[in-house]
């Protein structure tokens, strides 16, 4: 895996990944307190939300379970010194779909969180993952 981050201004960078996707990183400058993209840290707590919902997904989806959408709404502390890595992160997952059985969505999230999701598995070095979810069932809709 390759990445290249070029320095743009004051505290904006673009990151490119090895697949040529491009993203503004920036924290907050100057006396308006400026941010031109997500700052480094929140780029990794959304990394993490996505491999985990992309899990979740791909797991319903083979046990062919009739999902339409998977929400991860993440929290997270940071450690108040240097480095300043995640100590806490919690993931609160919404679920949405025709149906879905409660035990297939607790086993898919379990399953990212503790096993397939490389993010998770790196910051549960530093941080207490926890997580929960909700199914929202559009059956009657």
């Amino acid at each position: 895996m390759k990445a290249r981050i070029k320095w743009v201004e004051d505290r904006t960078f673009i990151g490119e990944s090895g697949s040529g996707h491009k993203v503004v990183l920036g924290t907050a400058f100057g006396p308006e307190g400026r941010t031109p993209g997500p700052s480094p840290m929140e780029m990794v707590l959304i990394g993490t939300g996505g491999c985990s919902a992309f899990d979740v997904v791909h797991i319903l989806e083979k046990g062919r379970e009739a999902v339409e959408d998977c929400v991860v709404e993440m929290d997270a502390e940071r450690a108040e010194q240097d480095p300043k890595v995640f100590t806490s992160i919690h993931m609160h997952f919404v679920v949405k779909g025709r149906g879905l059985a409660t035990n297939k969505v607790e086993r898919a999230i379990g399953l990212s969180v503790e096993k397939y999701c490389s993010a998770s598995a790196m910051l549960a070095k530093t941080a207490t993952i926890t997580h929960d979810f909700e199914i929202v069932d559009t059956t009657a809709t």
